[in-house]
């Protein structure tokens, strides 16, 4: 049993982002999902910084100094590509004119609730950024983050204990064990790494895990 690596898991969501979706990729994990839509799906990335029509990574030759997401990370710009105002990339934000975000977290509750900030993190900017706007904002919110912490804590959990940064927000998550939807009942699996059995995954979960009928 081999848990799926980041790559993978960025592959994983960008292989569920329908054609022609207007999608906002977080800090961190999620702004890999762009290196893994095929170049003739037309996506549009967004970046709350002000950048519509993200294309992949540059290869370091190609740098543009000046072309960078909301993680200070080079980018690309894909034709018909735009760049607008901080205020207008929020504006279409609040404005309900993402279908979908994909963040990183610390833990998702059974009921969606999700927390991905943390002034005690050392290692994480001690503010939630835009994220509750995007959490807010969006049509959708999915989750893309390791199934546990290093030190094996389920961050699939009953109740978050991290401060929140939206209430019944997420979708689906996927972590390096499987995808799950996030319904009336709880978590629904959806998919399961290849080698892994229900019971196995429970055990590494915090909530109760849920089989489609």
């Amino acid at each position: 049993m081999t848990p799926w690596n980041r790559q993978q898991m960025a592959a994983r969501v960008a292989q569920d982002i329908p054609e022609g979706w207007y999608v906002n990729l977080g800090i961190g994990m999620p702004t890999t999902v762009a290196d893994h839509v095929p170049l003739d799906r037309e996506v549009v990335f967004h970046s709350e910084n002000g950048v519509l029509g993200m294309g992949p990574k540059p290869a370091d030759a190609d740098r543009d100094p000046w072309l960078i997401n909301a993680g200070k990370q080079h980018v690309t710009l894909r034709k018909g590509g735009a760049f607008v105002h901080h205020a207008d990339s929020f504006a279409m934000i609040r404005g309900g004119h993402l279908d979908l975000c994909v963040l990183g977290a610390f833990e998702v509750a059974e009921n969606g609730d999700i927390a991905n900030w943390a002034t005690s993190e050392n290692d994480t900017a001690p503010a939630v950024g835009g994220a509750m706007d995007l959490a807010a904002g969006a049509k959708r919110l999915w989750v893309v983050m390791d199934h546990t912490t290093k030190d094996g804590r389920p961050k699939l959990v009953e109740k978050c204990g991290y401060p929140l940064t939206a209430l019944a927000a997420v979708k689906r998550v996927y972590t390096n064990y499987g995808v799950f939807d996030v319904t009336e009942r709880g978590f629904l699996v959806v998919d399961l790494i290849a080698g892994m059995s229900i019971a196995e995954l429970q055990a590494k979960t915090g909530a109760k895990l849920h089989l489609p009928a």
